[in-house]
């Protein structure tokens, strides 16, 4: 490659006309020949430090740190899919939980509604006969009374009337008898 580039340089330096204006190519006044020998030298300094083996190795481990970064990109995208696939699942499992608690919150509040109507109709009962209880109690109460004013209303009339068509001989008879009553059934 070093042979190429040096007859190139050559050839082309020697088919130029600034060769046949200037004179001797192989002599220090022409800039062309001490360009050719600058970059020579140049290309024989990099040769010498081995830079062309240097940047090559430059480049091979820059190529694997960018093929090491790219396996390690699809690495974290494998496993970024996998955690997005696994968040999804959860986020279905948490859904079909979710909705289980509501079907399940839902069939309590069902049953616990059912239970409450039992339960006011059992109150609505309880409350009904304890009314009928009392309504019979105070109707009781009520005919007992108007009994009993009517037995006081009944006794005062007929004891006035009674005081009115007996006379004294048939009071003091009722007397007699009355006592003569009691006296019997007391001994």
């Amino acid at each position: 490659m070093r042979k190429l580039i040096i007859t190139s340089a050559l050839g082309a330096s020697l088919a130029s006309p600034a060769l046949a204006a200037s004179g001797p190519f192989f002599s220090l006044r022409n800039t062309d020949f001490v360009v050719l020998l600058g970059f020579l030298l140049f290309l024989a300094v990099l040769a010498y430090f081995k830079v062309p083996g240097m940047l090559g190795k430059l480049l091979d481990k820059r190529a694997d740190d960018i093929r090491n970064e790219l396996d390690e990109a699809r690495a974290l995208r494998e496993e970024a899919q996998t955690l997005l696939a696994s968040y999804e699942r959860q986020q279905h499992e948490v859904s079909a939980q979710a909705d289980r608690i509501v079907a399940n919150a839902k069939e309590e509040a069902e049953i616990a509604a059912e239970q409450a109507r039992k339960d006011l109709k059992d109150a609505i009962a309880r409350r009904l006969a304890a009314a009928d209880d009392h309504i019979a109690s105070a109707q009781a109460s009520a005919v007992k009374e108007v009994r009993d004013r009517a037995a006081i209303v009944a006794v005062a009339a007929a004891r006035d009337v009674i005081a009115q068509q007996t006379s004294a001989a048939d009071k003091d008879r009722m007397i007699d008898e009355s006592i003569a009553e009691v006296g019997a059934k007391l001994h």
